[in-house]
């Protein structure tokens, strides 16, 4: 019995039925014209990719790069960023030097395929060594030309200044 009176209540009552116009849409086609119409006079906005680069802000994603000073990487090996990835796109191997006991990146390695340009890496990494820089043309004709070592991924500080200054100031 509540079925019927939840059945009944449910059910859409219509106080007028629709006119000629109203079922033949006529108002509603005469406004969608309209509005393609006043499109046509507005000014264009079409940017005329790839003969015209996009300057993006200094807060984009692109994709990640090592940041090195004076011939030498930042990165101390930690293996943060590999930690943090949610794509489980590094890898890092660590290696060390005898003269200073330090640690550095023997191997440093982003899969361009897996990577989904989130930031987490550079999120975490406390000497500022990967960044996410202002590239985003990415094309690979294999798997194996999407694994970038660190010959791809070095990129100078001077090079990666506004990045650097974005990230500090906005920490």
């Amino acid at each position: 019995m509540n079925d019927e009176k939840n059945l009944q209540k449910s059910e859409v009552i219509r106080l007028k039925d629709l006119s000629f116009l109203q079922k033949a849409y006529v108002f509603e086609i005469l406004k969608g014209m309209y509005t393609a119409i006043s499109q046509i006079f507005k000014p264009k906005f079409t940017i005329q990719y790839p003969e015209v680069k996009i300057e993006h802000a200094a807060s984009f994603r692109g994709r990640p790069v090592l940041v090195e000073e004076n011939g030498t990487e930042r990165c101390v090996a930690c293996g943060l960023c590999s930690r943090v990835c949610p794509a489980l796109a590094i890898e890092v191997q660590a290696g060390s030097t005898e003269l200073a006991k330090e640690r550095y990146p023997e191997k440093f390695e982003i899969n361009m395929t897996r990577c989904i340009f989130c930031g987490f890496c550079e999120e975490v990494c406390p000497e500022e060594a990967i960044i996410m820089s202002s590239e985003y043309e990415l094309a690979f004709s294999s798997q194996a030309e999407s694994i970038f070592g660190k010959d791809k991924l070095l990129k100078s500080a001077e090079e990666m200044k506004p990045r650097l200054e974005f990230l500090r100031k906005n920490r």
